[in-house]
Parts: C-alpha cells; sequence; structure tokens
C-alpha cells in the first residue's frame, strides 16, 4: 500500500500514495474516518438505510455517545459528502441523517475492519496481557 518515495509533482493521477506523505489520501481519510464515533455512527445508518434517522434516535443508537460528539461527528460527515441532513422546519426542528452513496460505499470496508477486529481482538488482548506481565513494575 505504500512507496518508498513521497508523491510530488511527478506522480500520476490514481497512483497509489505513500502513507506516510500527510498528503495521502490512505492518511487524509483515515484522519476523517478513523474514530470509533465515526464508524459507530456509519454502521448505525447503514442499518436504517436508504432511510433515514433523526438525531435522537442515532444518539440511543449509538452508546456511550455525548451530544456534542455526535453533532461533530455528524457535522464531519455531512461536511465530507457521507451523510446527508435534512431539517424538517417544526418547533424544535426535526433534523434526519441519512448516508449518502458515498456514505454506503464506506460500510463495506468498515465491516471487514469489524469482522477483522472480531477475528484477531482476543490475539491483541492476549499480547497486551502477556507484555503487562513481563514489563518491570
Amino acid at each position: 500500500m505504500t512507496t518508498s518515495r513521497t508523491d510530488g509533482p511527478g506522480r500520476r493521477p490514481g497512483e497509489r500514495g505513500d502513507l506516510l506523505d500527510p498528503d495521502c489520501p490512505t492518511r487524509r481519510l483515515l484522519d476523517r474516518i478513523g474514530t470509533k464515533w465515526t464508524s459507530m455512527a456509519v454502521k448505525v445508518l447503514a442499518e436504517a438505510a436508504p432511510g433515514e434517522l433523526r438525531f435522537a434516535e442515532l444518539r440511543r443508537r449509538v452508546p456511550g455517545i455525548s451530544q456534542k460528539m455526535l453533532s461533530v461527528t455528524l457535522q464531519s460527515l455531512v461536511r465530507d459528502g457521507l451523510v446527508a441532513r435534512r431539517v424538517e422546519p417544526t418547533v424544535p426542528p426535526a433534523v434526519h441523517y441519512r448516508l449518502t452513496g458515498l456514505g454506503r460505499s464506506l460500510e463495506e470496508p468498515l465491516a471487514a475492519l469489524r469482522l477483522w477486529a472480531e477475528a484477531h481482538m482476543p490475539e491483541i488482548d492476549r499480547n497486551n496481557r502477556l507484555a503487562d506481565a513481563s514489563s518491570p513494575g
């Protein structure tokens, strides 16, 4: 996935980038979607697709998320074009969210990551316990 050179003016469109380069598309994407809250919001919205969820329902379905963190996460997803936001002019306003086509296309790679985590987290947890047991102090 990475190359030994940095991206530069000679980079061709579609050429793989260097994950170590701050301008690498993969690195930039991970900066945007690499939080647990983002992946949870995408998962919950994907389960509702093609339908919409209201803010309060989203918050109920994402355990542990604060109202502020959900708001920040959704604003970022809307800005990136992964989520669409629709406001009904009621009092108070009813705000609905749904995944866009681009957002739905992100669900498959995130689902693959969840499967990988389910298969490998026991081994990672075991390695952590062994490291903690063998470290001095």
